[in-house]
């Protein structure tokens, strides 16, 4: 097959009318040009440049190859191009994924920050409350990033971009709240409002707890995370959450363990970040895990410094 060499020598030797000139536009040498025409000529089985006294001229079978051997030269480079485009964050596509609870606390600033700083990169999200199907579309190439809870397969190349605290929420008055923090111990025989077996968390909830040895009373089971808290508040009993899920003027109590408890949140990618996401990770990073104001007043009131996100 011609290499993309021989083809732009094609190129330059039709636009300058000589090998001289195609050599001092390609920066190469005249002998070097006419090789490249000689390797051409031996693919195609016939000769392309007619060389004579003032230059040279393409015959019909050069003119029939240049204008495919000009679009090709002109693809790579627009390969080129678009490839150093999405290195530099100036343009290409980037795919993300999420677990369903980390959007506005984690994601929305950020994606919002990049569509005012880098226009020309178009950002497409999905959620999901399922891990496996999470890590399916990374394993597909569907997704580029997935953002999600720290419980991935070593396949995977995966870098933290956050800390977030495990907060305690249940209605004003209930003995919990009457603490200043909490103990995991606390909610042995506590009704609990727990997530449905769809939703990442039911399976990181018991398998927390079990370890601990504690063994609350689930009385109901919801599929989307931040109304756990809320139900929590409207008094059918706690909840045990990524603070992310705790609303701005939540109507209940919200508690921190003690000691406080955290998971660490991680950017998944098939192998190590390209240059685009590895822009979009460190952007993640350094913004951190959004706690409302106050959330987060009341967490400190409660007699613990308050931890910046990682």
């Amino acid at each position: 097959m011609a290499s993309l060499r021989a083809l732009e020598c094609l190129v330059a030797v039709a636009d300058c009318g000589s090998i001289t000139g195609a050599a001092r536009l390609l920066h190469s040498s005249q002998p070097a040009v006419s090789h490249q025409l000689a390797v051409l000529e031996r693919e195609t089985r016939t000769i392309l440049v007619r060389r004579e006294p003032r230059g040279v001229k393409l015959t019909p079978a050069g003119r029939a190859a240049v204008a495919d051997a000009r679009r090709a030269v002109e693809a790579a480079a627009s390969a080129v191009r678009s490839a150093r485009a999405v290195g530099e964050a100036a343009g290409g596509a980037l795919r993300l994924a999420c677990a369903q609870s980390l959007t506005v606390p984690l994601l929305a600033p950020v994606i919002r920050q990049w569509h005012r700083r880098y226009p020309e990169v178009a950002v497409t999200l999905r959620e999901s409350t399922v891990a496996d199907e999470l890590l399916g579309g990374i394993d597909s190439g569907e997704f580029d990033l997935v953002l999600m809870p720290d419980s991935v397969p070593d396949r995977f190349t995966t870098t933290v971009v956050a800390d977030e605290e495990v907060v305690l929420t249940a209605p004003n008055g209930h003995r919990l709240a009457r603490l200043p923090t909490v103990r995991i111990l606390d909610l042995d025989g506590a009704p609990l409002v727990h997530f449905a077996p769809e939703n990442g968390l039911s399976e990181w909830l018991d398998r927390s707890l079990t370890s601990a040895g504690v063994r609350p009373d689930p009385v109901m089971a919801t599929s989307v995370t931040t109304a756990a808290p809320q139900l929590a508040a409207a008094g059918l009993g706690v909840a045990v959450s990524p603070v992310s899920a705790v609303t701005a003027g939540f109507p209940g109590a919200v508690r921190s363990f003690s000691p406080r408890w955290f998971r660490q949140l991680v950017a998944v990618t098939a192998a190590a970040p390209d240059p685009l996401a590895a822009r979009f990770i460190a952007n993640l990073r350094t913004h951190g895990v959004r706690v409302p104001s106050d959330v987060r007043t009341r967490l400190a009131a409660d007699g613990l410094p308050a931890r910046a996100p990682s």
